[in-house]
């Protein structure tokens, strides 16, 4: 029986649940704010002819059926890149990975066996029950490895103290990975297997990913145009006011002022603050509280479009210095030559973690490219002479905030949910979790399931940071990656 459903947000999760129900003859019609682009914070932006990432998202994932849709979507479009990254930090670049004998000599003999003595210090007496950033790291790398390389650069992207941050976020984004694992990988750097055994790579130390051609936008360019063909219909600028339910029903209002209605499901992609405070009848009051109280970081990239003097190779750079407001530096063309459209030249983008409204998101480009120009000179990646052009892109709400009340708030909502039929949360905002875009897809790729059938099949809450189905939080079958394999319907269990 064919469904009508309404996607909210024209990101991955929204194009990769349209693209799936509209090969399955759904009737799915897209909602999109965005005058231009689709793929939302995972969309390529350009400025004449030359594309860039709203940060750089790499195309690699424990999950087969993700790397099965990229494929089907991009094919031979897609390239496979080498990862090459680097931290700055007291004027000097370390690799990262580690590598551990350029680590030791860069740091000093004597500073290096300190951070040995706090690494055993920290395994001997651990914080018990870590639950803030600081203790779970320090747990991890030891208290003075966690003031090198996790401080400054984390309070930068997040604008709060360590202390304040919820140890699910390090949890998350450092998973596997501790100070033995990451020199072990140094020494003993894993051969590749014939079969790519993605399920077994921490995925902090991947050496090479998938990317397209001419960057993540073209995977849901290309994605949106397809899913038109299937007859799945995109609305471009065109935000949602409000979302209705009555008799069991769904009814949109764009901020167009057009009324959608007649939906029996709708996947908001939206934040989630955002979407509760447009649901009516409204979510009960302690729900709407833990969603106002829920915080975003937002984002920019200042583009520098600069005379190429070979001036560094690397995908990327954190910035691990403190006299500098920057906190990460791309290099698009060594993410794709494609990206570039002359030889000759550069595009950087330099990464600046802000809150709408403050110093830094309220300046003028002109400012900001200028602020970029020096901050690029000061850590002498290149010089002001070889600048010849700027850009810059703001991304308000771009990373979900893992505060010590999150978790609370998250699940205040989710109780509330469960008296709203068809209403589905999907992807990075919508779930309030800061993920790769595999997790968002493979939320979208079971909400669809679960549409299809006509029935609730899975639980998008039981899909793990590494795009992988645990029902009930147990792991599946043993061999990673393939996740079809591992989707049996809750009912059966």
């Amino acid at each position: 029986m064919k469904k009508k459903v309404a996607i909210i947000g024209a990101g991955p999760a929204g194009l990769t649940a349209a693209y799936l129900l509209g090969k399955e003859a759904q009737d799915v019609t897209v909602f999109e704010k965005d005058p231009q682009y689709v793929g939302g914070i995972s969309r390529t932006e350009s400025y004449k002819g030359y594309h860039f990432d709203i940060g750089g998202h790499r195309f690699f994932s424990k999950s087969k059926e993700v790397e099965d849709f990229w494929t089907e979507i991009l094919g031979d479009e897609m390239l496979e890149r080498p990862r090459s990254s680097r931290i700055y930090y007291n004027k000097k670049f370390f690799s990262y990975p580690l590598v551990a004998f350029e680590a030791l000599s860069k740091l000093g003999v004597i500073e290096s066996a300190l951070c040995v003595l706090s690494y055993l210090r920290a395994k001997l007496f651990p914080v018990k029950n870590p639950t803030n950033f600081e203790d779970w790291v320090t747990n991890q790398f030891g208290k003075r490895l966690f003031n090198i390389f996790f401080k400054t650069y984390t309070e930068k992207v997040w604008g709060i103290p360590c202390k304040e941050i919820s140890a699910d976020w390090a949890a998350q984004r450092i998973k596997g990975l501790s100070l033995s694992s990451a020199i072990w990988n140094a020494l003993f750097p894993k051969k590749k297997s014939a079969g790519g055994d993605k399920g077994k790579v921490i995925k902090t130390l991947i050496d090479s990913f998938r990317y397209p051609k001419y960057g993540p936008g073209m995977m849901w360019e290309v994605c949106a145009e397809k899913s038109k063909k299937m007859g799945v219909q995109i609305e471009m600028n065109c935000g949602v006011k409000d979302i209705t339910l009555a008799d069991g029903k769904w009814t949109v209002l764009t901020t167009d002022g057009r009324s959608w209605p007649g939906y029996d499901y709708v996947l908001s992609s939206a934040p989630m603050r955002e979407l509760v405070q447009s649901v009516i009848p409204p979510f009960p009051q302690a729900a709407q509280q833990s969603a106002k109280a829920l915080g975003y970081r937002d984002f920019l990239t200042v583009v520098l479009i600069c005379k190429d003097e070979d001036a560094f190779s690397d995908n990327w750079i954190y910035i691990h210095d403190p006299s500098v407001k920057v906190g990460r530096i791309q290099n698009f063309k060594s993410w794709s030559p494609y990206m570039v459209p002359d030889s000759a030249m550069a595009c950087y983008g330099l990464e600046y973690f802000c809150f709408e409204g403050d110093g830094l998101w309220t300046s003028s480009d002109a400012d900001l490219i200028a602020l970029a120009t020096r901050e690029i000179t000061q850590i002498g990646l290149t010089l002001p002479a070889a600048v010849v052009d700027g850009y810059v892109v703001r991304q308000p709400k771009a990373y979900p905030v893992y505060d010590q009340e999150y978790k609370h708030n998250v699940d205040e909502i989710r109780n509330a949910l469960k008296e709203y039929p068809g209403l589905y949360l999907v992807g990075r905002n919508g779930m309030h979790k800061y993920n790769n875009q595999d997790h968002s897809m493979m939320t979208a790729m079971l909400a669809a399931k679960n549409i299809v059938a006509g029935e609730e099949l899975y639980d998008l809450w039981d899909v793990n940071e590494d795009a992988e189905y645990h029902e009930g939080g147990n792991r599946g079958a043993e061999e990673t990656g393939k996740v079809s394999e591992r989707l049996v319907p809750v009912r059966n269990q």
